[in-house]
């Protein structure tokens, strides 16, 4: 095993070591918290709360919108584990960087990863608040969270992305919408670009015509190693924007922070319900 790999390996397993001596049971779901979306963690109960700082190895979240805290608590009847600021390709990190923390966590015996992320709307029949389920991604940060040697322990050298968000998790987040009456429910694609520059005219006619519904600049690599530690998988994609190439306007993060506050409260049902009805 060449070095690098070795050093990334020894660090995951020091975390790891660090986390279980913490923690009084072991967390079921991780749930990931994007953009504006992180007040869940006020619904945890008998939590336990870690700054990124204090954990080793862990990145830090650069960007003010993302606290930079890890919860464990008790959500809805389940054991979580709540990543309340998430890395980003475009904030320096490698994505075996970015997805550090889920490995670590998926090796402490999670099982499930709820993500979720403010997103532009891409599919011109989304309004702004639009709670997007994923049901497929397209990649187009570059770079991939397994490049290099291959962990066997930890998951399959080439991981199977044919069903990368479960399909009954799709089927449940949407039944849970409905019963709710959250009226602005979707399904579709996401992509994930690199950033931080938000998105041209011309990009956003290009990314629609490549079959995606909706864009942002996370989720994808933190799905990639789910898969490959196999986690089952939903997606929320929060829609903050949506733009139309031929009449494009500005799009500025201070009008997207207060879409995703807007849309907050339906999301923080939404995966509380979900969560409590998971098996």
């Amino acid at each position: 095993m060449a070095s690098g790999e070795r050093l990334y390996r020894e660090q995951v397993n020091e975390t790891v070591s660090f986390l279980e001596e913490k923690l009084p049971s072991v967390p079921e779901i991780v749930i990931i918290l994007g953009t504006g979306l992180g007040s869940l963690a006020d619904s945890l109960e008998n939590s336990i709360s870690l700054d990124y700082e204090e954990i080793p190895h862990f990145p830090r979240s650069t960007v003010t919108s993302h606290a930079g805290k890890l919860l464990f608590g008790e959500l809805a009847g389940k054991q979580v584990a709540v990543l309340q600021g998430r890395f980003h390709y475009y904030e320096g990190y490698s994505t075996r960087q970015i997805t550090f923390p889920l490995r670590v966590l998926s090796l402490l015996g999670a099982r499930f990863l709820l993500v979720s992320n403010a997103a532009g709307g891409l599919d011109p029949s989304y309004k702004p608040g639009t709670l997007m389920v994923i049901s497929d991604h397209l990649n187009f940060i570059p770079d991939n969270p397994l490049r290099g040697v291959n962990i066997e322990e930890w998951g399959p050298r080439f991981p199977d992305l044919s069903q990368a968000y479960d399909p009954s998790l799709q089927e449940l987040a949407q039944k849970c919408g409905k019963e709710l009456g959250i009226d602005r429910m979707a399904r579709g694609v996401y992509v994930a670009i690199a950033g931080p520059s938000l998105e041209t005219p011309a990009e956003t006619r290009y990314l629609r015509n490549c079959g995606a519904d909706a864009v942002g600049m996370s989720t994808v690599p933190e799905v990639i190693v789910g898969i490959h530690a196999g986690l089952r998988i939903l997606g929320i994609a929060m829609v903050a924007n949506v733009n139309d190439p031929d009449n494009f306007q500005p799009i500025l993060i201070h009008d997207i922070l207060a879409e995703a506050k807007k849309a907050e409260g339906d999301f923080v049902r939404l995966i509380k319900e979900v969560v409590r009805r998971i098996k």
